[in-house]
């Protein structure tokens, strides 16, 4: 319902926005520019509390608050470094076996930030990108983003001793030319003289990273006119609302590429080959704008508003960089440089943690599930599984909207807290053979779980919102957090909620500190307590409750 709600909500605003636009012939003001920046940066650093490695709440979240001038605490960029040594040295330096993207993602991070990627947990980063063949495995994103990777840092091209062609970066710019379609853009697979995968109509994403990548070599004569034939076939595609159409929509993320883009060859975004009916691409790009919601992914709201977000929010960073005069979002000689942790202090969780319960580590890379692609939770779900707190119901699916049983949010809670055996089991319903007697024995003895009386467990029943909120809570102060809530204080964050009075009096305390320390969603309109909590729910909270904890 919530969802129904909210989606309805920005839908009607979109529309009314749109309408009301019709007259509009003025671009977005800087002034106007500057809040939807600070906006979004305020978003998303209370959105991605912990980055980890990954595509989503991880390196384009931490590139755009790098880039953005938004004040964010030393300790966020250290322990986001840490998350990425942990994961670095989790997978022996290897971190795909053909997505070699994988690797330019975390360079062109890790350089927002001043850090070395050729030595991050003693392995170098940048070697990957010396094998041509690799690279160029997955289409044009490999070429592409590996010359936005190594010039992010202005990094010399790394030998690699493995590779049966050592890349160059000329070959890289003539890998990226000689796939230009007739049209004068690029798609992720079609090319002139590559293989042609049926892709002959450029793709507006793909043609904006392509002429990012070609940016900083526009001295070259061959690829200043392959730009010049790009820039002229994407002005033929800009719609006459300043936008795109891609993969089947007009969306946020076309824009943003187009900008970036711009920005990176110094071309004005009032430039006249990008004003259509006197809007530009950074007029439409905030027709997606959602004032403290981030932005969407098309007008209707479909697809992930995170993912929307984070690529929006750095097209933003470049578009106002460029309005100031700053370095493009890529030249990074002016980036911030993170100081390297004090060893001495170093400390895993919060001072009053028990002295049971341990750091997750990672233990399964690059773990997801195809029914999570483009999911809320989905880097939720995806750091727990890393460190196998959380499985599947397949090797390939997750099922985020299944009910989860009381066994199983047992077993999760004991390994995220990483609990030793201890205690005797005393549930009649839960038998030495059963998979889960260990987590729930344990779970119990912690005084996380309870029976439904002294002798039953119940493993296989539901639990409910409020159930979940006070487990949760009870295992978050194992964590070392304060979560007992007085009557007044609880009335106070409970009351905003239009059905907190169907609450149960035990879980109240609970449900407001899952609340009040944001590892139930505080946006929510209703708590719904007895309504059975999802699979994908549980998992955020968890990964919630151990950002919370220090524990990631």
């Amino acid at each position: 319902m919530k969802d129904l709600i909210k989606k309805s909500l920005s839908t009607l605003f979109i529309i009314i926005m749109l309408i009301s636009m019709g007259n509009i012939t003025s671009a977005i003001t800087p002034s106007e520019l500057s809040h939807a920046v600070n906006d979004t940066a305020e978003y998303m650093y209370k959105t991605v509390k912990s980055p980890q490695v990954g595509s989503i709440g991880g390196e384009w979240a931490v590139l755009g608050l790098a880039r953005s001038g938004y004040e964010v605490p030393d300790e966020y960029y250290q322990r986001y470094y840490e998350n990425v040594e942990n994961y670095v040295k989790a997978c022996e330096g290897v971190l795909h076996d053909k997505k070699y993207t994988e690797y330019s993602r975390l360079i062109v991070a890790l350089t927002s930030i001043g850090k070395d990627p050729s030595d991050v947990g003693g392995y170098n980063l940048l070697t990957a990108l010396g094998d041509y063949d690799k690279t160029i495995w997955q289409g044009m994103n490999g070429p592409i983003w590996a010359l936005i990777a190594l010039d992010s840092g202005n990094y010399p091209m790394p030998k690699n001793p493995n590779a049966k062609v050592q890349a160059t970066r000329e070959m890289y710019i003539n890998r990226i030319l000689e796939c230009q379609l007739s049209d004068g853009g690029w798609s992720l697979f079609g090319g002139i003289k590559a293989e042609d995968f049926g892709n002959s109509v450029s793709d507006p994403d793909i043609t904006g990273m392509a002429l990012q990548a070609l940016a900083k070599y526009q001295h070259i004569p061959e690829v200043k006119k392959a730009c010049e034939e790009a820039l002229l076939c994407m002005s033929k595609m800009q719609n006459s609302e300043g936008g795109f159409h891609s993969w089947g929509s007009v969306n946020s993320e076309s824009c943003v590429q187009i900008i970036v883009a711009l920005c990176e060859l110094g071309i004005p975004l009032d430039d006249e080959r990008f004003v259509k009916n006197e809007k530009t691409i950074l007029d439409n790009l905030m027709t997606f704008y959602v004032e403290g919601e981030g932005f969407l992914h098309t007008y209707d709201g479909s697809g992930s508003n995170q993912m929307s977000t984070e690529q929006a929010f750095y097209g933003l960073i470049a578009s106002q960089r460029a309005i100031n005069g700053q370095n493009s979002l890529y030249r990074m000689d002016d980036a911030i440089s993170v100081g390297k942790k004090d060893s001495s202090k170093v400390t895993v969780g919060l001072l009053d943690k028990h002295a049971d319960v341990n750091q997750p580590k990672i233990i399964k890379i690059g773990k997801t599930f195809e029914d999570i692609q483009a999911h809320d939770n989905q880097p939720a779900i995806e750091a727990l599984a890393a460190r196998g707190i959380i499985n599947g119901k397949t090797q390939n699916l997750f099922d985020p909207n299944e009910t989860m049983t009381r066994a199983e949010f047992a077993t999760i809670i004991v390994k995220a807290l990483g609990l030793p055996k201890k205690g005797n089991n005393t549930f009649t319903d839960v038998k030495t053979s059963d998979w889960f007697e260990d987590y729930v024995t344990i779970a119990n003895s912690y005084g996380i779980v309870s029976g439904r009386n002294s002798t039953t467990f119940d493993p296989n029943g539901t639990i409910t919102r409020e159930e979940a909120a006070t487990m949760v809570a009870r295992a978050s102060k194992l964590c070392g957090m304060k979560t007992e809530y007085d009557t007044m204080v609880t009335r106070n964050v409970l009351a905003q909620f239009t059905d907190y009075v169907k609450c149960s009096d035990w879980s109240m305390s609970s449900l407001a500190f899952c609340y009040n320390n944001e590892i139930l969603d505080p946006s929510a309109m209703e708590i719904l307590p007895k309504s059975a909590i999802k699979r994908c729910e549980i998992a955020q909270m968890v990964f919630n409750m151990l950002g919370s904890a220090k524990l990631l």
